[in-house]
This record gives C-alpha cells, structure tokens and sequence, in this order.
C-alpha cells in the first residue's frame, strides 16, 4: 500500500524499454489505502525483485491490467501466477487475482501459461485466478475505479490504454507504449495526469530510430502533452544507455516545450498523485 499519508500514489517498479539492461521493463502499481492494480508486468522475473524493493508482497496484487503483448509488458505475468499459486496451495493468499485484457490476449497468456507454469501452480486458473477480457471503450470498476478502456489502434500489435478518475478527483490516462492516435486523444487531452511513452531524447533519434518503432521521443510527447492542456507529464519506456543522466537530461529537452509539471520516474521511483 502507499508508504505516505497521501491517498494515491503511483510506483514505478520499471521505466525501460523492451532492450533495457539497466533498469527493469516499465510496469507499476496505481496505490490507494485500501487497494492496488498492476498496469504490465515487465518481461521476466524481475517483477519479484522488483515488487520486493519496492516493500510490496506480491500476495496484496488482486489486480492486474496487460496493455498488450509484447515480452517486455507480458511475460513476468507468469512469474506472478506462478508464486501466487504457490501461495494459494499454502493457504496464504486471501482472494482472487483478476487479470484485465484485450480480448484477443486471453488465448495467449493461456497457451504460454500452460506450457511453462506446472499444473499444480496453473490449476487455479478460471477457479481463482479470472482471466476477464475487455473490449473498447468499456467501463470496469477495479480497485474502487472507473477504469475506462480504449484501443489506441496501435500499429504493431493490438494495444489498450485506459482512463480513471482518481479518488482526488484527478484523471489519470495511460496511452500505453506508442504515440497518442485520435482514438486515445479524447482521453488524453486535459488529463491531470497523462503516462507517455518516449523512447529517447529527440536528439538523440538517429541513434535509437524511435521513429521506426513506433515510439515518441520527449519533444513529441511534450509538444502534445503542451497542446493537449495536461497538467502532469510522466514519460517511461525510455533506452538505458544514458541511465544515469536520463532524468536530468529528459527534463532540460521537456522544459522547452512543456509548461506543466514533468516527471521522468527512476525505477522504484514513488509519485504522489
């Protein structure tokens, strides 16, 4: 649960792209006093140290949203199922684990589900663990949220983002891990809070191609962030290789075209919403 006396805060247990060797994938936990989801999970079993560092028992998870696919988003999923149902078999973990997804993404987390996690741990699926699909532009409440989902017609792999209002009163959008498209832009524009993926700085587009991945770079996600009257900017997903001047180096290119408040999160990292 939230380690202050504020409502809800968001923790970022991973800020790095799919190739990120210095910082775990990007995934985090929306927290309030009573409850917590899950947005990703990175791609391996670094979500435990992860969640270990950070002084969260993965045994408080109840729910979890997969944006899409990709390893880098999906695959430490499995490592959750797999200790949770080693709890479940202990007797230690009270409740169910829901899972929200697109649709299309049930049959895949089954199939690899099945092949990698033995039956004695994946036996509690469809019994306590809810694989729950979710289609555009509908509303779920989770975790005491409206959580308004929409596909962000990504052009590499069918992707979900989704919108809520938080207790505070703030909206909270997350585009996912590409650029903003017309579908996602209703729920993106006078966001409190907007998540954003950028690959890399804009100068640096040469070297990391963000372009031909489908990704932003910080003067993008700025530049729109700016026009799109959003309060608070949070960018993720981000190469590792100047890892140690990121922040410092995010948020010189930001303040040029970004006038609200910008935030380049470090693994661990808690932000206060």
């Amino acid at each position: 649960m939230p380690t202050s006396n504020t409502e809800e805060q968001l923790i970022m247990l991973g800020t790095g792209n799919a190739t990120a060797i210095h910082c775990y994938n990007t995934c985090y936990l929306i927290c309030n006093p009573d409850s917590m989801i899950l947005v990703d999970c990175g791609g391996g079993n670094g979500i435990l140290r992860q969640l270990h560092d950070s002084g969260i028992d993965y045994r408080m998870i109840h729910d979890i949203f997969i944006t899409h696919g990709h390893a880098d988003h999906l695959f430490g999923l499995f490592w959750l199922i797999r200790v949770i149902g080693t709890s479940m078999n202990k007797g230690d973990y009270t409740g169910d684990l829901h899972i929200y997804c697109h649709n299309d993404l049930i049959p895949v987390i089954r199939t690899i589900g099945e092949l990698t996690i033995q039956p004695k741990f994946y036996k509690h699926v469809d019994k306590r663990i809810f694989l729950i699909g979710v289609e555009d532009k509908q509303v779920l409440p989770i975790c005491g949220y409206e959580f308004h989902f929409f596909d962000i017609q990504s052009k590499k792999m069918k992707q979900f983002g989704f919108a809520t209002t938080l207790k505070n009163g703030k909206r909270l959008t997350c585009l996912g891990d590409e650029p903003c498209t017309d579908a996602g832009l209703p729920y993106a524009a006078g966001s409190d809070w907007l998540l954003r993926e950028v690959l890399c700085l804009y100068r640096d587009k040469d070297i990391f191609k963000p372009y031909e991945k489908n990704h932003d770079t910080v003067k993008d996600a700025c530049t729109y962030a700016e026009q799109w009257q959003v309060k608070n900017l949070l960018l993720y997903h981000t190469e590792d290789k100047q890892l140690s001047q990121r922040k410092a180096l995010y948020q010189e290119e930001g303040r040029h075209y970004f006038t609200g408040r910008l935030f380049i999160p470090d693994d661990l990292e808690i932000i206060d919403l």
